[in-house]
């Protein structure tokens, strides 16, 4: 992904109101984020537990989406998967984040995904999701990596339509 500025994160947002975007809490690390590494940028809001957002190339354009973490139910574990990058997390590693869609009609679209949407680590192995976290594949870097960008292109397809 190429460098994106807090002006361009703040006009990309889709699925909110211009003062939602103008008001939410940006990185502020942008500078040194590892772009050369990253399929999107995502991040979880330090002053709203359960807020996310994920900003990614679609297309021509910059798409960002408001998530929201659906509600867990206490003492479970278990190894949940991420649908973009396929790789499984224990506990809260992974988490339904729920989008708005653009159309403002009430409907949202979900997803299960890591919950620190470190996904572009975890697939190049910057990151560690613990025993168990990337299953054996077949598959080159390469094709991991399209693959989960296709599957980040249907999720914003699907809050934009």
């Amino acid at each position: 992904m190429r460098p994106i500025s807090e002006r361009e994160i703040r006009a990309s947002f889709v699925n909110c109101t211009k003062g939602e975007a103008k008001r939410l809490a940006v990185p502020r690390d942008l500078d040194t984020r590892p772009w050369d590494d990253l399929d999107f940028l995502g991040w979880q809001d330090p002053a709203s537990p359960g807020r996310s957002y994920l900003v990614a190339e679609h297309g021509d354009t910059l798409v960002g989406v408001m998530l929201r973490q659906a509600s867990r139910q206490a003492g479970h574990v278990r190894r949940s998967m991420c649908s973009f990058c396929l790789t499984t997390h224990s506990g809260d590693g992974v988490s339904l984040l729920t989008a708005r869609r653009k159309a403002g009609n009430g409907d949202s679209v979900g997803a299960y995904l890591c919950t620190d949407l470190a996904c572009s680590l975890y697939l190049r192995g910057k990151k560690e999701a613990g025993p168990g976290g990337r299953m054996p594949e077949s598959l080159t870097l390469d094709e991991k990596i399209d693959r989960t960008a296709v599957n980040v292109r249907e999720f914003l397809r699907k809050v934009t339509q």
